[in-house]
């Protein structure tokens, strides 16, 4: 199993820089920023970046400290497509792109995925990373440190008064040639993908 700890950083909620992290317990990581966002766009961007950096058949395991994140992803998610993607009060979905772009990579990925929620700054030391690493991301974003390379943030990743624009890119190990989506940017250490499953395997647990 691939275990990857996952967070985001937004420096002045809503509308200031925004950082997300990963933090694979194998050592490797990636982060990257935007000049505008939210704390949720940012929770939300480190988890669909941790899944489409680690394809392949091997089950895995996300630990987040964003509850809101993971029952996204793994929850609510279902109850929205259920209604067209309209709350139970019928209005819209707030980051709905972001939130269908998780979903589809959960769905296009051959092995399963798994949440578990963790508490933040309790001294689990790849959660702490991910914080740090996020925080520069977000720092970096602010004082206009742009990378090259590419994100798999959505366009349209809207939520609330911020929106995700260009990340910069704080660290990444082996990153592979960039893939182009809404011109924004990421790095991320990839695996062999394997063939797709039709229907997404998501299991939540929890960790104190």
């Amino acid at each position: 199993m691939i275990t990857v700890s996952t967070d985001g950083s937004c420096l002045r909620n809503p509308g200031g820089a925004i950082g997300w992290a990963w933090a694979n317990h194998d050592g490797t990581h990636a982060s990257g920023g935007a000049a505008s966002g939210t704390n949720q766009i940012a929770e939300l961007t480190a988890v669909l970046e941790a899944i489409h950096a680690h394809p392949g058949d091997e089950p895995l395991r996300i630990e987040a400290d964003s509850q809101y994140a993971i029952k996204c992803s793994s929850e609510w998610v279902h109850g929205w497509k259920r209604k067209g993607w309209r709350t139970a009060s019928g209005g819209p979905v707030q980051n709905l792109a972001l939130i269908q772009a998780i979903d589809r990579a959960i769905a296009e990925r051959p092995g399963p995925v798994a949440f578990a929620w963790v508490r933040g700054h309790r001294g689990d030391r790849f959660n702490e990373r991910a914080d740090e690493l996020a925080g520069i991301a977000a720092r970096e974003a602010r004082e206009g440190r742009a990378s090259s390379a590419q994100s798999s943030v959505p366009a349209n990743a809207v939520g609330g008064a911020g929106r995700a624009q260009e990340p910069t890119v704080a660290s990444a190990a082996r990153p592979e040639p960039a893939r182009t989506t809404a011109g924004t940017a990421a790095r991320a250490v990839r695996a062999t993908p394997a063939p797709e499953r039709s229907e997404p395997a998501v299991v939540v647990d929890t960790l104190f």
